[in-house]
């Protein structure tokens, strides 16, 4: 997903999408340690989109705070 995407959506749509990807990665860590996934690359890109999401979060927040 693209960071403009993201900037787009609603502060309970990022916790939920948050909160997918978090099971989603953790899902991938514990069947490419049980056996090798078929490419690697996607656990990266989970775990770049999950802070894309923490980034905006924050970003939010330190907006609302100044």
């Amino acid at each position: 997903m693209q960071y403009q995407d993201i900037k787009n959506l609603t502060e309970k749509e990022l916790h939920l999408n948050l909160k997918d990807e978090r099971a989603q990665l953790q899902k991938m860590k514990f069947s490419h340690a049980v056996s090798p996934i078929e490419n690697p690359h996607k656990i990266r890109v989970v775990r770049k989109t999950i802070a894309k999401y923490l980034t905006e979060i924050n970003r939010r927040r330190n907006e609302n705070k100044a």
